[in-house]
């Protein structure tokens, strides 16, 4: 069973999409179920074996505070049915492993009634508290983690802590200060490369129509929900784009961006030959293959993919409610391995001139990255399983 809230962005989900098709994928006799507040699950392609249960939706803006997203009911009234909603699903489908995506004890606790039932009934139960490289800054991870109990909860309730990252780049047990019995319980698995599907980067780019002479761009805020100054900026910098440059562009707004934002895109871009712009794409991958440069912000998904491609690209990161794109942009900026321009300076001028620079950019980076990170977590998992799924060769 997989506990993803999702309250912001596609990012959680994605992440626990791909490790659920990964599992089902190498691992025999295997059923999961997804428990998940996304209202972008219907959009995606589920394999043989996995089924969801779908939460009510929250949101969390970008003032940080959580409300009912779609619903017209109380914050408290909604957490409740979803804390119901999830301990039902574990009464029903008895589930061997609880993989929980970054809150030990879920939204505001929804997941502690789970926790318990889970200790006092199925309690061979193996519980698996996944965390992504960075989270946000340490003083304030520190200062919510302490006071919500983190600690004590990994401690008491979970059997390991997965983290999808390096501790080359971010040592999560060192910058957040695990207490040494929380810490010998994390396993760091590297970053998560996603299987290929749809078209290659050949493919796409005749179907783009894209010429030999030509370089083509991929814009992608994510989910979108504040990528509009993005995307706005990059439009405006094609007007700086120097003569001799030929490029073409495919802007992805991203499916939580306002329908007034994507209208205005639209007619934005209207303005400018060679640009496409498209809401969402289940093949994102083939078309960050085809790219010859990235303009993103600095989601976790979103920048291990580029990243995984061996793609140049340009951040510029969210800095709010959290820290976290700032910091992993900074990590990763230091390393060689990305451009990155901190939003407050984001102009049309300077984001064409970062894009000019990576298009003609051979540099390499300080540090490689591991991309194993599904194969180290099937096998983490299959260690609790008792059993070992068939591990294809490691990826360079």
């Amino acid at each position: 069973m997989v506990y993803s809230h999702d309250a912001f962005g596609l990012g959680n989900l994605r992440r626990m999409l791909s490790i659920c098709e990964y599992l089902l994928k190498h691992q025999t006799n295997l059923s999961i179920l997804l428990v998940s507040g996304s209202p972008m699950l219907q959009a995606f392609r589920l394999p043989t074996g996995l089924d969801y249960i779908k939460l009510p939706c929250l949101n969390r803006g970008q003032s940080g505070a959580l409300s009912a997203k779609y619903l017209g009911t109380a914050l408290e009234e909604t957490l409740q049915w979803r804390s119901h909603l999830i301990h039902s699903a574990a009464l029903h489908f008895k589930p061997d492993v609880v993989l929980v995506d970054k809150k030990p004890y879920g939204i505001e606790q929804e997941l502690l009634s789970t926790l318990e039932y889970l200790e006092a009934h199925l309690p061979n139960t193996k519980k698996v508290l996944l965390l992504r490289d960075i989270l946000d800054s340490p003083a304030k991870t520190i200062g919510e983690w302490k006071p919500q109990g983190y600690y004590q909860a990994i401690q008491t309730w979970y059997d390991q802590v997965l983290v999808v990252g390096m501790a080359e780049l971010f040592d999560v047990a060192q910058e957040y200060q695990f207490p040494l019995p929380v810490a010998n319980k994390v396993r760091y698995c590297g970053y998560i490369r996603k299987s290929f599907q749809g078209l290659n980067r050949t493919q796409l780019r005749w179907f783009l129509r894209i010429k030999p002479s030509e370089k083509l761009v991929v814009v992608t805020p994510g989910g979108g929900e504040d990528g509009y100054p993005l995307v706005k900026a990059y439009l405006a910098g094609l007007n700086y784009l120097p003569t001799q440059v030929k490029l073409r562009s495919v802007i992805l707004c991203g499916p939580e961006m306002p329908l007034s934002q994507q209208q205005e895109l639209q007619k934005q871009a209207l303005q400018y030959p060679g640009v496409e712009v498209q809401v969402f794409t289940d093949y994102l991958l083939g078309y960050l293959d085809a790219a010859d440069a990235v303009v993103s912000m600095g989601g976790y998904n979103t920048l291990t993919e580029i990243l995984a491609l061996n793609k140049r690209t340009v951040v510029v990161p969210r800095t709010t409610p959290s820290q976290e794109q700032l910091i992993r942009a900074e990590r990763f900026m230091h390393n060689g391995l990305i451009r990155a321009i901190h939003p407050d300076h984001l102009q049309p001028k300077t984001l064409m001139q970062a894009v000019i620079a990576q298009l003609g950019d051979r540099t390499t980076p300080s540090l490689d990255l591991d991309f194993n990170g599904l194969p180290n977590i099937a096998d983490q998992l299959s260690n609790l399983f008792g059993c070992h799924p068939h591990r294809e060769p490691a990826l360079a």
